[in-house]
């Protein structure tokens, strides 16, 4: 226990905000797995202070089957984040919960993972097991899209497992499903002027008003339009939904806003096109003319940008894997988890993921950021229990 708690309040203290580099803390975990008999390879991008690195051990026989470990070091912002009664990069235990900024979200599990893969003897192992970790997962799986295609050569002669567990926060709930996510910009042009005279101009902010609600009725009729085949896994809400996370416009209140920016992001089903919503959207918004509602005129220019897109996942029911984490936390509902995670980017190489870890998802990218003690102490035995099953049994 000692030796995990010396590893999370290393890794909690490692300021990965995505903005930030991580190659710093990913060569500490690659340091222990490399001492610990695993070979170790990094992928890094970025110079200096903002270097970072996606970093991929394995350790085992040239076997098929095994198991690769997955989750990532970048956690969100907190500088500005209101709610903190506590140091966000300090690891702390308080009653029944441990906190610090990626105790859920999702440092501890990785460090689960490496105490697991260092306590183990890697000469039993009848099956490859890996360890991988991104960086830049929380700004669309990023890290994950740049590492895919490198991945069969940082393998080696290892055949790649096609069984991956990502450890994002379920409270040890396993998931097999989860939609993707795709983002993008909606920049109105107006033609400014003086607030006593709304007719002389056009109001860039009325115009993206009316854009929203439009919007909004896409919403309304993916909503009244459930899915039937992801009625169960996605049972809060069977269809896509939609977010509109910031709005920027006009410079004071006596001016007419001769610009407005709206962000928006949307969630589609795993057998979904990504950028289908997008381009349905996009129709909707240009292919019918808005036009200020004091001056009667259209904006000078309506810019829609490309999406940014990290696909969903659709693992197929009863895995070994799946099944391993049943027989060791207990049956469960079948169901999707309600984020996007790696497992997207994953999938595209063949690997199928299973969504389980020990944080709590109400937790996830809050101020005072925390675990239950309990899934921190016993994070270890649990992965080492499905280790054991999946690579040496």
């Amino acid at each position: 226990m000692s030796n995990l708690v010396e590893l999370s309040t290393e890794l909690i203290a490692a300021d990965t905000v995505s903005h930030r580099g991580s190659r710093k803390a990913m060569d500490r975990l690659g340091d222990r797995l490399l001492s610990a008999g695993f070979r170790v390879e990094l992928q890094t991008w970025g110079e200096g202070e903002l270097e970072k690195a996606n970093l991929v051990a394995v350790a085992g026989p040239a076997e098929p089957d095994g198991l690769i470990l997955s989750g990532h070091l970048d956690v969100v912002p907190f500088a500005d984040q209101p709610g903190w009664t506590r140091e966000p990069l300090a690891l702390g235990f308080e009653g029944d919960r441990v906190f610090g900024r990626g105790t859920t979200d999702m440092k501890v599990f990785l460090a689960h993972c490496v105490e697991a893969a260092t306590q183990l003897d890697l000469a039993a192992l009848n099956r490859p097991l890996a360890l991988l970790f991104t960086s830049d997962e929380e700004i669309g799986c990023q890290g994950a899209a740049r590492l895919v295609p490198r991945l069969d050569g940082m393998f080696g002669d290892v055949p790649r497992p096609k069984l991956c567990w990502i450890g994002e926060p379920t409270s040890w709930e396993v998931f097999h499903a989860h939609k993707g996510v795709v983002s993008f910009e909606v920049e109105v042009l107006g033609q400014g002027g003086h607030s006593s005279v709304p007719e002389a101009g056009v109001s860039a902010i009325a115009v993206a008003a009316q854009l929203i609600a439009r919007i909004g009725e896409v919403q309304a009729e993916l909503r009244s339009e459930p899915s039937e085949a992801f009625a169960e896994i996605f049972s809060d809400a069977p269809y896509t939904t939609l977010n509109f996370g910031t709005v920027v416009g006009g410079s004071a209140l006596n001016m007419i806003a001769d610009a407005c920016t709206f962000s928006l992001s949307y969630r589609p089903l795993p057998d979904e096109e990504p950028s289908a919503l997008w381009q349905r959207i996009r129709q909707r918004l240009l292919d019918e003319p808005a036009v200020d509602w004091a001056s009667g005129r259209a904006p000078v220019e309506i810019r829609i940008s490309e999406p940014s897109a990290a696909p969903g996942l659709g693992s197929p029911l009863g895995t070994s894997l799946e099944l391993a984490l049943r027989e060791r936390l207990g049956e469960q509902r079948i169901a999707g988890a309600p984020f996007c995670t790696d497992g997207g980017q994953l999938a595209a190489a063949g690997i199928d993921s299973i969504i389980c870890g020990p944080g709590d998802l109400d937790q996830a990218h809050q101020p005072n950021e925390s675990m239950s003690r309990s899934a921190f102490e016993a994070g270890t035995a649990h992965i080492e229990a499905v280790i054991r099953k999946l690579c040496i049994e």
